[in-house]
């Protein structure tokens, strides 16, 4: 029978966000653990990360949102293995026939060739730039780019073209491009969103399993900072009854390492994210799971989530008017700007050569 209450990758998830890998909402079965008068002396092995390719027919995502300050992007991996129980990419991973649970953090696609794609795309006599997003929905320098390589290529192909890119990441590995980006950011053709979501080492563990430290994130945006790289402290997302009170602790933390701006969103759950996150905080937090749902409830109309424009990303009612004053205020005593720089698209040329064919002039 049924086990009601059991993960059905209980002893799997080991190193992981989510608890479970329920199957997405376009799958017609539902999978649940049963026990079949065997026991479970056996634990199963912890999940590994699978990576599968995917040829890229087109590179640029374009987007009309009024809640976005961009209307482009790119993503070079579908998934993310760093892991964040409160992802609101995970939903994405339905579409693809997979779970939003752990098959988001452990069945991951890399897009090899999405530079060369990227290419095209940008020598289209139609092509008009602007800044071009990357990281806004899968982290770019999760632990995969190490072996595959897919972002620093992308850069190679902005620089070239000498286009503006605005970028989000958890991961230290940015640091390995710095020398694009710091030539790119001498122009005014390139930003970065560094993500600290907590301070605190313990939390970040449990609710970010694979993503580097607080300590090692605030290291990067000094490093960052120190070759030019004009740097945002994203104090994103913002936990009700859990990493709120951090706040101005965060983004003190982002000024000192020599970020320039910040912003802040409070928690959302799309769809499945929901229900993973609900789990996870009765386990990983049962003395304040109850305050915590009721808080992110209480900032979303008394929903577990608000998908209206203008609402969905800054929350309503009192909550959220406190997180903004407080926000505001700890951005004018520390010198942050609430924007980013406007980055340049003047400087926009297609080259001649290509990297089949060098220019001879």
């Amino acid at each position: 029978m049924t086990e009601p209450g059991k993960s059905l990758c209980d002893g799997q998830a080991r190193g992981r966000g989510s608890l479970d890998n329920a199957v997405g909402r376009f799958e017609p079965y539902a999978r649940v653990r049963v026990d079949d008068g065997w026991g479970t002396e056996d634990a199963a092995p912890p999940l590994r990360t699978q990576v599968a390719h995917e040829r890229p027919r087109s590179a640029i995502t374009r987007n009309s949102s009024p809640d976005l300050s961009f209307d482009r992007s790119v993503n070079v991996y579908r998934g993310c293995e760093h892991g964040c129980i409160y992802c609101f990419a995970r939903p994405g991973h339905a579409w693809l026939g997979l779970s939003p649970g752990l098959d988001f953090e452990t069945r991951l696609v890399a897009r090899p060739g999405i530079a060369e794609v990227l290419e095209r795309e940008l020598r289209r006599k139609s092509y008009r730039p602007a800044t071009l997003a990357i990281g806004t929905y899968t982290d770019p320098y999760q632990p995969i780019e190490a072996t595959h390589g897919l972002m620093r290529e992308v850069l190679a192909v902005l620089r070239r073209f000498r286009h503006p890119v605005g970028i989000v990441t958890k991961g230290s590995l940015i640091e390995r491009d710095i020398d694009i980006l710091g030539e790119m950011a001498a122009e005014g053709l390139c930003a970065v969103g560094v993500s600290v979501t907590t301070l605190d080492r313990a939390v970040a563990r449990e609710m970010e399993p694979r993503v580097p430290t607080p300590a090692r994130r605030l290291q990067v945006i000094e490093r960052l900072a120190a070759a030019g790289v004009p740097v945002r402290i994203c104090a994103s997302p913002l936990v009700p009854g859990l990493t709120d009170h951090e706040l101005e602790a965060i983004l003190e933390a982002g000024a000192g390492a020599g970020a320039v701006a910040a912003s802040m969103i409070p928690l959302r759950l799309p769809r499945e994210v929901a229900g993973l996150f609900a789990e996870w905080v009765a386990a990983a937090y049962p003395d304040r799971a109850g305050k915590v749902m009721r808080r992110v409830r209480d900032l979303h109309g008394g929903q577990d989530y608000d998908p209206a424009f203008g609402r969905r990303m800054t929350g309503q009612g009192t909550w959220a008017q406190l997180y903004r004053a407080r926000f505001q205020t700890a951005c004018t005593r520390l010198g942050l700007a609430r924007k980013m720089p406007a980055l340049r698209s003047d400087l926009f040329a297609v080259p001649l050569d290509t990297p089949d064919q060098p220019s001879l002039f």
